[in-house]
């Protein structure tokens, strides 16, 4: 299995362990660390990676030639939109939905998709390409893993955050190629100078340099 799969299901099985947390079920009701969203929420958008995954898996659709991750970054609508878009309203709708059976339900189901991605990813063709069914392209499985963990790293501190424990500690191996990415797309939105200045220069370090 190559490395960016094992690395994805590392992310997922941390993800997984974090839900799972009695924390998190005491907080179900509460508001997030994240605008708009519930505890409830916030665990179903975690969970819903996973979700998401499998469903690509399972999709036999035809697929076109993939395109790069800084493209499928640049056309998703989400990235650089309101909190009231209707891209960031389905994305909290679809996390409530996740979560509407409760914290026990949500676990055990994120755990059966977590062992039967175990047991697909060793599997899959190393060159497989997909189609992205919620969108108009398709990504190298790769690829799309790699924004899976982007996902479950960031959304994991979101919900460590919302219920009062430690972010879940994460191998080299996850974090290495999150933060590559996370800094591609942050000198992408916003130039190379802003994030070296970021970096190395506080004096004159721009307000943001969010890779979202």
């Amino acid at each position: 299995m190559g490395e960016i799969r094992q690395s994805y299901l590392v992310a997922a099985a941390s993800a997984v362990s974090l839900l799972r947390d009695p924390a998190v079920g005491a907080a179900w009701d509460k508001p997030s660390a994240l605008t708009e969203f519930s505890v409830a929420g916030l665990a179903g958008h975690l969970a819903h990676q996973l979700v998401r995954v499998g469903d690509i898996l399972a999709s036999n659709g035809e697929v076109q030639e993939p395109v790069q991750l800084l493209e499928h970054y640049s056309r998703s609508p989400w990235i650089q939109a309101g909190l009231d878009h209707e891209s960031n309203v389905s994305i909290r709708r679809g996390g409530e939905a996740a979560a509407a059976t409760g914290s026990a339900a949500l676990v055990d189901k994120a755990q059966t998709l977590l062992d039967l991605q175990t047991a697909a990813l060793a599997v899959e063709p190393a060159d497989r390409v997909v189609r992205l069914p919620w969108a108009d392209w398709s990504l190298r499985l790769d690829d799309f893993l790699l924004t899976r963990m982007v996902e479950l790293v960031v959304h994991a501190d979101d919900l460590a955050a919302s219920v009062g424990v430690e972010t879940p500690e994460l191998p080299s191996s996850v974090i290495e190629p999150v933060v590559e990415l996370l800094a591609r797309l942050a000198v992408h939105r916003h130039g190379p100078t802003a994030v070296i200045r970021t970096l190395s220069r506080a004096e004159r370090a721009p307000a943001t340099i969010s890779a979202f």
